[in-house]
This record gives C-alpha cells, structure tokens and sequence, in this order.
C-alpha cells in the first residue's frame, strides 16, 4: 500500500460520543441522493466508511454486487465488520488507506462514496482526483458533507456562537475545512469531472428525543473527544471556556422550543465513458 499522503488531523477521533453519532447514519438519513442511480450488481467503494452503518446498508443494496469500506484507522474498522456480520452480510469487505493515494486500480468501482470526508483532507480536490481514477466509466464519485457556518439553531444562544467559532477554528488549524458542503462543486470542477449534479438536504434536531440526543452528544464530544484535547492544547479555547460550550449545548437541548439544522452540500459526478 502507497505511503500515508494525508496533511490533516481528524478533528473527531472515535470518543464514544463521536460514534454515537456516526452509528445512527444510514443511506436513507445520509445518502439518499445517491440512492436512485444505484443498481444490483454495482462494485461501491464507501472512503471514510467508520463504523460501517452506511457501508452495510449499500450493501444489501447491491445483493449482486459488492461493497468495500475503507477508513484511515484500521481500528474502527473491526467495527464496520462486527456490523455486517450481524447483519449477515457476505458481499461486504473493509480496508484500510488514504484517499489522496488509494490503493485500486483505475476504473474499478461502479460508485465512489464519500460521506463527511473531504471537510477532514489536507486536499480534497486532489482526493476528489483519486476517486475520479478509481471510478469506471459512466460510473459516479458521490460526496456530501455538512456545511458548518450554515448550521443554525434557535432559540440564539451565545454559548452556541462560541461554539460554532470555536469548532470552525479548531478544524482549520487541523488542516480541514468545516464549511465544506458549499465548496463541493466547485471542488469537483477542479478535479476534471463535467458532469456535476449539485444538491442539498438537512438534517432537523427538534423532538425532544432528537435533542436530547443531539445536544447530548455534541456536549460529550466539547470535553471529552480528540477535538476536545486539540481544542485545549491547540490554544483555541481553555478547558473552563469549553466546559461552557458544553453547558451551553445541554441549556439548548433542555429548550422545548429548540430546533437544530444542519445544511449538506451534496454532489454526484458522472465519469465520462
């Protein structure tokens, strides 16, 4: 396998509060722009596959077909497999590697999938490149990522400003960028695709449950997860400033009128045959 080529830091890491959240990702909640353009007997490649709910759920939507899941840490991916063997699933594998150097040969999948990655690179077009190569002719590259500096909320709360500052600064110094999901289209266009089709859709936080659910695990992450300790030890914000980020999050999941959106920027690129 090529050398590691990624500049960037993974904001994230894989605290439990982090996988809260990516284990309740699915291809209906996070991939249903894709879903129309896949077919039985596709080969997918699924880049930043995590814990695999999405990876499994293309999957069993390619019964003819196959899946592999790839993720820079080989750890996390015990978990993806631990989910498609209790799903029963038999046309899945994981591996490990790098998007901006993988490890295929050119046009080998049907579908290249990227969900929540490219605000994590060190160079997303060239990422975008590397998935262009490995994708057949006629194929699709499909990516969504979330657009921080969209997401919005109510009831205002400056504790929540102060977040959303904080974390935008935090990922940038880690050599991402958080408000990725506008700057998709034009990142394609740079990496030599001509045929883009450029869409949006929302996640929507307001039902208690939702909240609790939402507030709860951004609030764990704030203090207790890799972007946590970059926070602090970067010299963003100190562990009192954000511990009140964290209150900030549970005072807002408390509101029963809260609500919370969250804006993706989605993109599904046609090879050209």
């Amino acid at each position: 396998m090529p050398e590691p080529l990624e500049t960037a830091v993974y904001t994230h890491g894989h605290h439990e509060s982090v996988l809260r959240s990516h284990t309740w990702r699915t291809a209906a909640n996070s991939a249903a722009y894709l879903l129309g353009a896949l077919r039985p007997h596709m080969r997918i490649l699924d880049i930043g596959c995590g814990p695999g709910t999405i990876t499994a759920d293309l999957a069993a939507l390619v019964p003819e077909g196959h899946v592999t899941g790839l993720d820079r840490e080989p750890a996390i991916l015990e978990r993806a497999r631990a989910v498609a063997r209790e799903r029963g699933l038999t046309n899945v594998g994981f591996a490990a590697g790098d998007v901006h150097a993988l490890d295929f040969p050119d046009d080998t999948f049907c579908v290249v999938h990227a969900h929540q990655v490219l605000q994590h690179v060190g160079d997303p077009v060239r990422a975008l490149r590397e998935m262009r190569r490995v994708t057949r002719p006629g194929g699709f590259v499909a990516v969504r990522d979330a657009d921080y500096a969209a997401m919005t909320w109510y009831p205002p709360s400056r504790g929540m400003d102060d977040w959303l500052e904080l974390y935008r600064r935090v990922a940038r110094a880690n050599g991402g960028e958080p408000d990725a999901g506008r700057r998709l289209k034009s990142w394609a266009l740079a990496a030599g695709f001509t045929d883009v089709t450029a869409t949006s859709a929302t996640w929507t936080f307001s039902t208690p449950e939702e909240r609790a659910w939402w507030s709860g695990l951004w609030a764990d992450r704030t203090v207790a997860s890799a972007y946590a300790e970059r926070a602090v030890e970067g010299g963003h914000a100190t562990a009192g400033q954000v511990r009140a980020v964290a209150r900030a999050w549970r005072e807002w999941g408390a509101r029963p009128d809260g609500w919370f959106g969250v804006l993706h920027g989605e993109i599904l690129c046609r090879k050209e045959a």
